[in-house]
């Protein structure tokens, strides 16, 4: 089954303060495996970035003026989604501007029956906890020491590892040619790692020896 890690980056919170989108990044899974296909993108929000939003993601108007527009990648956009599931961390927030980028442009908006809200996962999960993609990695030890600031691409890489554990799935690996050698190595092997050895001292030899000349010839077995 194919899903898609997806998340957004805006000039500002709310649409109905005409707030746009700069960023948009997709990382696609299958079978929660990441593939090598991604979809990632920054945009002119032909308007400035608030303050606020500039503190979070770094993007200057000088930088996205040179983008392309939300219309230019629409239909690449939707081509990539199409049939697969979204994750995303806060899904209300990321589909009511995707919503109105595309009602801006005439399209049907995203079914929200065909999206995982991770933010609401963690929430049933752990009431009363933060909830925050930060805290999520702290507490399923993912590191985030490379997210300095918020980027779609390291975002919904960080959330498919936070995904997969949320829904309780042991982390796949990608490296499945030495599956098999592992598991040969494991049922063929002892234990013996766990085992410590130590060495008898000089003292503990000599009584040893004195103990089998002594007694040994006791033994009739």
């Amino acid at each position: 089954m194919k899903e898609v890690v997806l998340d957004t980056e805006t000039t500002g919170l709310s649409v109905r303060d005409g707030h746009r989108i700069v960023e948009i990044g997709c990382v696609e899974l299958e079978n929660l495996v990441p593939t090598k296909n991604q979809f990632h993108c920054y945009l002119n929000p032909e308007r400035k970035v608030s303050e606020r939003a500039l503190e979070v993601h770094g993007y200057t108007d000088e930088f996205l003026s040179t983008q392309k527009k939300f219309s230019e990648v629409v239909d690449e956009f939707l081509s990539f989604i199409e049939n697969k599931k979204l994750i995303i961390h806060n899904a209300v927030f990321d589909l009511s501007h995707l919503n109105n980028e595309l009602k801006l442009l005439g399209k049907k908006e995203i079914n929200n029956d065909n999206v995982v809200d991770t933010l609401v996962l963690a929430r049933d999960k752990f009431p009363g906890s933060p909830t925050s993609l930060d805290a999520l990695c702290k507490r399923y030890r993912v590191d985030n020491s490379k997210r300095t600031q918020h980027t779609a691409l390291i975002d919904c890489n960080l959330l498919a590892k936070v995904y997969i554990n949320l829904i309780d799935q042991k982390e796949p690996t990608l490296n499945f040619q030495n599956d098999e050698t592992k598991i040969n190595i494991k049922n063929n092997s002892s234990i013996d790692h766990c085992k410590k050895v130590i060495s008898p001292t000089v003292e503990e030899l000599k009584k040893h020896k004195e103990y089998l000349k002594n007694n040994l010839k006791k033994n009739f077995f």
